[in-house]
């Protein structure tokens, strides 16, 4: 008894399935036009422009007529347009009687600062990201209140010299932006914690002054160009947490355990052929991440599971990147990915605090779709 075959024309089938793309295209704008006719999305913005109000601590009672929500008068748009202050919720370290002043600004409209800004000196806390800003103005050393300047994603192309003068900065973000150099003054801001230059893909070097930054205890210099470690890191003694992953690096200084007080240390996606012994030294470390594709020696201890390092191999398998003609598309594309990256291995690295131990080697397996 033979077997049945059913054969179907291609064509046919094709057909079918443009017949019902077709009708669901209708449905759809038929749907739009529905929608766009119906109360709903008016109701719908104004519950969203009521949650607006009340997550930015603004009086609603400021944008009603006659008891009704004028959603004309956009709440976001005001607030940035005249620099609208909100004052933050005090934090577990600060005083009970103290509050801070927190300047937030995001969107691809912002092309330059706004100028009230300058007005603004006892602000404490900057919170600028994804807008089309290139420069920080030189006004910036007016704000010595400053704690924390926040500008990730941006398209600052250099950080003025006058950032030195912020004696009371802690954190700085300068990560995913197309920053080239660090200034050197920024050594002399004595307080600064932690410090994230991230992304920027073109920084070589940072400037020796930096070694004057005994605070700092976050370094993250990942996807940049960087051939080894720079000096200055070398010589921040309380640092705990360094990233140098996705740059350029043969090797690692021979000095590297002059970090006593490191505890976690990303090395991935670099071209290492061997780990110094020297890292045996660092008795505080507890989270070591390398790429293995070009190891070919490393201190057996640092496999040796009666240690308490938790040592991650991680076996790459890389992405053929598609070229752009436009280069600003590709650079962007490449941003994108690398931020992507980063945001997979911090949550790796979240559940791998919680493990009681690891795997000598991971194999992390990267996706790429076309639509």
């Amino acid at each position: 008894m033979g077997h049945k075959v059913v054969v179907f024309d291609i064509s046919v089938v094709r057909g079918l399935w443009e017949t019902r793309v077709k009708k669901h295209k209708a449905w759809q704008k038929k749907e739009a036009e529905r929608l766009e006719k119906s109360a709903l999305e008016k109701i719908k913005e104004e519950w969203n422009f009521a949650a607006e109000c009340r997550r930015k601590g603004v009086p609603q009672a400021a944008y009603c007529r006659n008891g009704f929500v004028d959603t004309t008068e956009r709440l976001l748009d005001r607030l940035e347009r005249n620099s609208l202050l909100r004052q933050g919720s005090p934090s577990k370290d600060r005083g009970k009687g103290s509050s801070a002043f927190v300047f937030e600004l995001s969107g691809e409209h912002w092309k330059e600062l706004p100028e009230s800004l300058k007005g603004q000196t006892h602000l404490k806390e900057w919170h600028i990201n994804n807008t089309l800003i290139e420069t920080i103005p030189t006004y910036i050393e007016l704000f010595q209140a400053m704690r924390i300047l926040d500008l990730p994603k941006n398209q600052l192309s250099h950080l003025p010299a006058e950032i030195g003068c912020l004696k009371n900065l802690k954190e700085l973000n300068v990560s995913f932006n197309h920053l080239k150099s660090i200034p050197p003054e920024l050594g002399d801001c004595e307080n600064l914690e932690k410090l994230d230059c991230s992304g920027n893909l073109e920084l070589t070097e940072l400037p020796f002054e930096l070694s004057n930054l005994k605070q700092v205890t976050f370094v993250d210099i990942s996807a940049n160009k960087f051939s080894s470690v720079p000096i200055c890191v070398l010589r921040m003694s309380n640092l705990q947490w360094l990233d140098i992953s996705n740059n350029s690096l043969n090797d690692l200084p021979q000095d590297i355990d002059r970090l006593e007080e490191l505890q976690t240390f990303l090395l991935y996606k670099n071209k290492l052929t061997y780990l110094p012994y020297a890292l045996l030294n660092l008795k505080k470390l507890a989270l070591l991440v390398v790429s293995g594709d070009h190891l070919v020696e490393l201190p057996t201890a640092l496999c040796d599971s009666s240690t308490p390092l938790k040592f991650v191999n991680l076996m790459d398998n890389p992405i053929d990147n598609t070229q752009c003609q436009d280069g600003d598309e590709m650079m962007e594309s490449e941003q994108d990915r690398q931020h992507f990256d980063k945001e997979f291995m911090k949550a790796y690295i979240e559940d791998l605090k919680e493990r009681e131990s690891v795997p000598s080697y991971t194999t992390k397996v990267s996706f790429s779709l076309q639509l």
